[in-house]
Order: structure tokens, then C-alpha cells, then sequence
């Protein structure tokens, strides 16, 4: 090739690089759904990590992470984010405790997320995993001025002597996901989620048990315990609760 020659082939070597990059920026649009923003605890609310989805503003999710901590959840959030939710993930043990307001770490949680601009105004919905499981049964259940629905994954219970005291103060749809095996810790029994259906129906609350007869705890989380067909059928009813209760804007 000629000097001259390769000056003319440079334009075209510059425009099909221009292309590349440019197709590459447009491939990587629909993995806007797993940008995420970390914030530290302060007065505003506990810590937590949020996952914007590709469409905001949009819906709120607030998750609450099982006892050992939001790691093992971030890529549950990221799929809730990826439906069209504005997920926000905190640590269940913010929420299930003693040591602090539970209750008013989530108020103050979703008061947050409700302000953020990639948020739309209005109830948000609480999915819990064990401890966290625990703290929307014992919190965003009996919260129906800020939830619109609540689910709860192999919930914690033992933390409670008087569960029907408990059930009591349903007042937001509820379905609980658990595994007839479960015996971790005997923190989240199958024993303790028949007795809150039993008192959920005598006192007309909005309460579903779904059971999984071979499964054991954390059944859609990577690890020994994990069953494909579980974890998809809980996730099945999961997005379906999302959509009847708090429905994405077309």
C-alpha cells in the first residue's frame, strides 16, 4: 500500500472505530438496570444499597437481607431492579432488633427512597429473607399508610412468643414462601408458618402461605440448600404479587 493510499484509508479506519464505540454505548444501555449507589447509615435512614432500573422513576421495592447481611442479596435486588423497580436493599438486622427502632429504621427507609428522583411517590412493597422476613412481618405488615404488599422468604419467627398477637396487626397483603424442612436455627419453623395462616384466617387477614415440601432455608440462594424449581416458582409468585399490588406504569 502506497502513502497516499493508506492516507485515504485512515477516514475509514477512524469511522469504523467511531461505529464500534458507538455500538458498544448502545449494547450497554439495558445493563442500566444493575447500576447501583451505596449509602451509609446517618439520620436520614440505615445503610443500604440501591439498584436503579433502566426506566425511573419508578415503583419502590425495599428488600431486607437475611442475618448475614446484603451481600448474598444484591443479585435478587438487581433482578427486582431489572423488572422496573427502584430497588432498595438494606440489612434485615437494622430492621429485626433489638438493639435499635426497627421500626423506625424502616420508616425512615422508605421515607428515603420516596425521595429519591428515580422513585414514583405513593406505597412501596417489602420483600424480607429470614431475619429481614422477620422485620416486614414485624413491621411493613402493620404499615398499610406506607406498603401496598408484602413478601416474606422463610421468615424469621422465633423471635416472637405470641404470634397470633402478631398476625393480629396485618393489615397489607402478605405471602410468605417458606420450606417445609427448614430447621435452621429453629429460627423459621414450617410449624410457626401453618400457626400464623391458622390465625390469619380467624382473623380475616390478608395472609398466604406458599410451601415448599422439599425444600429447607434459603432455597433460592446459591449454596446446598439451593432448588432451582422452588426459587423459580417463588420468584413466579413474587413478580406476580409485585404486579397486583404495585403495578409499573406502561
Amino acid at each position: 500500500m502506497t502513502h497516499a493510499m493508506k492516507n485515504r484509508a485512515l477516514p475509514r479506519c477512524l469511522f469504523d472505530a467511531v461505529i464500534a464505540v458507538l455500538s458498544m454505548l448502545a449494547l450497554a444501555q439495558p445493563l442500566r438496570a444493575a447500576d447501583t449507589a451505596a449509602t451509609p447509615a446517618g439520620p436520614e435512614g440505615p445503610a443500604q444499597t440501591a439498584h436503579v432500573p433502566s426506566k425511573v422513576p419508578a415503583p419502590v421495592v425495599i428488600l431486607l437481607s437475611g442475618q448475614t447481611g446484603p451481600t448474598n442479596y444484591q443479585s435478587y435486588a438487581a433482578e427486582v431492579a431489572r423488572l422496573g423497580y427502584y430497588a432498595v436493599l438494606l440489612d434485615g438486622k437494622d430492621i429485626l432488633t433489638r438493639a435499635q427502632d426497627g421500626r423506625g429504621n424502616l420508616q425512615k427507609a422508605i421515607a428515603r427512597a420516596q425521595s429519591s428522583p428515580h422513585a414514583l411517590p405513593g406505597k412501596v412493597a417489602v420483600i424480607g429473607f429470614s431475619q429481614g422476613g422477620g422485620g416486614a412481618l414485624n413491621h411493613a405488615a402493620a404499615m398499610p399508610e406506607l406498603v401496598s404488599v408484602v413478601v416474606a422468604y422463610y421468615p424469621a419467627t422465633s423471635w416472637s412468643q405470641n404470634l397470633a398477637g402478631v398476625v393480629k396487626r396485618f393489615k397489607v397483603p402478605l405471602l410468605v414462601l417458606a420450606g417445609e424442612r427448614d430447621t435452621f436455627n429453629n429460627c423459621c419453623l414450617i410449624e410457626h408458618m401453618r400457626a400464623m395462616e391458622t390465625a390469619a384466617r380467624d382473623n380475616a387477614s390478608p395472609f398466604e402461605l406458599v410451601v415448599y415440601p422439599q425444600a429447607d432455608h434459603g432455597f433460592n440462594l446459591t449454596g446446598r440448600n439451593f432448588r432451582s424449581d422452588d426459587a423459580a416458582d417463588a420468584w413466579r409468585r413474587t413478580r406476580d404479587k409485585l404486579a397486583q399490588h404495585l403495578p409499573l406504569q406502561q
